[in-house]
């Protein structure tokens, strides 16, 4: 059937922007941000590995932008870079140069190197390690003590760690921390997101250097490295897998410390599985954490690893209810996914949250707004988010970043938007399919394999989320055959969504679409895979006020808040609608404006709730 809505299509055509100068906008906690205070204030970074004895190294540090011999020279200089003898100035880490809470609010262009520095202190108790976290720096760095570089690291989302033990004691328990940054934004293939440099409609600005927290832990010398906790409610047991480093024992206490294990590492591993009998289940309406503290050292040890973590037990999967159509099962139970889009932006700290309390109320605001389910666009937050909704029951769709070069633009997005069958028919994994689709690079591939490993192993814990999304709308993708086995075989409990809005390969839990300009139904249903309508929506109610532009963008324009929550409260009831016509979840579009892209439910700088502007 030719349904598409031509006129709508027409009016929703992306605008370039670039160049067109923002107005500020700020949050109501970007305004009450304090760089000098900045890290007294913060809680522990991680949530599930949370040690007593940790120091954040967010607030002021000193920068500078160094000019390379063009783009081509920046790929390899910062590796070898030589420190700057002067500083452009100070920012405020963990917000990128681009953000104006950094206070820099200067753009990082591919043909330059950022360099950060600053004296880190630390007065670590005798015989204890000292490790450096780096919870995300975009895009590639070298990291520098005491003018010798120690280490080198290629990713945007993923975290990783220093030993700067050596470094401290040489000092007295000083030393100089300088990190080399480089970022090609979107001249280069790798994972970035939503950035362009080339900023408007649905891409937003580009951002590099550290954007996640940036701390120092202290560990004794036999510890924990890496924890894995896989609640079974079905068997009544929680296994326990830690790499550690050092021999001991491992000693897990669940709960009220009623429940308690151990076992010994071999090899650097150790694994124990407790007994839990009647589990208390965890779910949206009601999500009960079961705190978890575990000690490892040798017997003799005076000093053990004591790290605090949680865990919850429930069940997620896709499965046919009683009339044998596939839905969503949560704890056995099929639960219709109502779900936001959220692209996770803001005005004053683009990537970057303004504070902890900004990442809650944003989940806070989607559940008060009657959504059960975040779907995380095309990022990886940084671990506190996924702790607000493990707390406050929020399920999450967990996009993978994206990347890769421009796709060939009518086969990414006008063939599959006018021809909807094309959805259906478009292999991935030949060359020239890959080089349309802007994913033939095998640096690209590479990374984007090493990225989704580590995400789906690091979140693993998380009992919000509740599915992997692997690519969207065709943008960089890829053998998703293959990276659907490759996932599942990481994580047999989760469902995959392996192909979201178009050119779907056929394998997954979901049959995953995107209908922002047809009628909305239900359709190539195959008995097996659940249907999604994982994008839909995008209703604009553009208010300047709270908006960095006056023309915003979106797909159905409201002149008025009467007229805008009487025709997004109509389009959500017609969605609903279709769960007995096998609808088994929807995703709305979307959360929050980002920038020019006004369809939001809140405003940019989260001071406005569309739906009730004057509450």
């Amino acid at each position: 059937m030719f349904d598409l809505d031509l006129f709508r299509v027409a009016r929703s055509m992306p605008h370039a922007s670039p160049g067109q100068t923002f107005a500020p906008l700020t949050t109501v906690w970007g305004e009450a941000l304090d760089p000098d205070r900045l890290g007294e204030s913060e809680p522990h970074p991680r949530p599930q590995l949370r040690r007593d004895r940790w120091q954040s190294l967010d607030g002021w540090w000193d920068y500078a932008i160094v000019k390379t011999n063009g783009a081509s020279a920046a790929r390899g200089a910062w590796h070898t870079a030589t420190q700057p003898t002067a500083w452009d100035g100070r920012i405020v880490v963990p917000f990128s140069p681009e953000a104006p809470l950094s206070r820099v609010a200067r753009q990082l262009q591919p043909d330059e190197l950022l360099w950060y520095h600053r004296r880190i202190t630390y007065d670590a108790a005798p015989g204890h390690r000292v490790l450096l976290h780096l919870d995300g720096v975009d895009w590639a760095c070298t990291v520098w003590l005491d003018g010798k570089k120690v280490a080198e690291h290629t990713g945007a989302y993923m975290p990783f760690s220093v030993d700067v033990t050596e470094a401290l004691s040489a000092g007295g328990g000083t030393c100089d921390l300088a990190l080399c940054v480089y970022d090609p934004g979107s001249t280069g293939t790798q994972l970035r997101g939503k950035q362009r440099l080339d900023r408007g409609s649905i891409w937003y600005t580009a951002q590099s250097g550290i954007w996640k927290p940036i701390w120092l832990e202290e560990v004794p010398t036999a510890h924990i490295t890496a924890l894995s906790l896989h609640p079974d409610p079905d068997a009544g047991q929680l296994l326990v897998h830690a790499q550690v480093k050092g021999e001991g024992e491992l000693q897990v206490y669940l709960g009220d410390h009623a429940t308690v294990g151990s076992a010994r590492a071999a090899d650097g591993e150790v694994s124990l599985t407790l007994t839990v009998s009647d589990p208390h289940l965890w779910r949206p309406a009601d999500p009960y954490l079961y705190a978890v503290e575990l000690r490892f050292g040798p017997a003799d040890a005076k000093d053990e690893d004591v790290v605090h973590s949680y865990c919850a037990f429930r069940t997620c999967e896709v499965m046919r209810d009683g009339r044998g159509v596939p839905r969503f099962f949560l704890n056995h139970r099929p639960l219709l996914l109502e779900g936001v889009l959220d692209q996770a932006y803001w005005p004053d700290g683009l990537l970057t949250p303004p504070s902890d309390e900004a990442l809650a109320a944003d989940v806070e605001a989607a559940r008060d707004l009657g959504f059960n389910l975040i779907r995380l666009h095309i990022k990886i937050e940084q671990d506190r988010f996924y702790y607000h909704c493990d707390r406050l029951g929020m399920l999450v769709w967990q996009d993978m970043p994206s990347g890769g070069a421009t796709p060939e633009p009518k086969r990414s997005l006008a063939y599959p938007t006018v021809f909807e069958l094309r959805q259906r028919h478009y292999r991935d994994d030949t060359p020239r399919h890959q080089r349309d689709l802007g994913s033939d690079d095998p640096a690209y591939q590479a990374e984007w394999r090493a990225t989704c490993r580590d995400a789906v192993t690091r979140l693993g814990n998380h009992p919000c989320v509740v599915t992997w999304g692997l690519f969207n709308e065709s943008w960089g993708q890829f053998d998703a055959a293959r990276a659907h086995e490759d996932v599942r075989a990481l994580d047999p409990t989760r469902p995959i969504s392996a192909t979201s809005g178009w050119y779907d390969q056929r394998v997954g839990d979901f049959f995953d679409v995107h209908s922002y300009f047809r009628r909305l139904h239900v359709y190539g249903r195959d008995g097996r895979r659940a249907f999604v309508l994982s994008e839909f929506g995008g209703l604009t109610h553009h208010l300047p006020a709270h908006s960095v532009l006056a023309q915003g963008y979106g797909y159905e324009m409201y002149d008025d808040a009467a007229s805008y929550a009487t025709a997004l409260g109509k389009l959500l009831a017609r969605v609903r609608a279709l769960w007995p016509r096998g609808l088994a979840g929807y995703v709305y579009t979307q959360l929050s404006d980002v920038e020019e892209e006004t369809n939001g439910i809140l405003t940019y700088d989260r001071r406005v709730n569309k739906l009730a502007p004057h509450g």
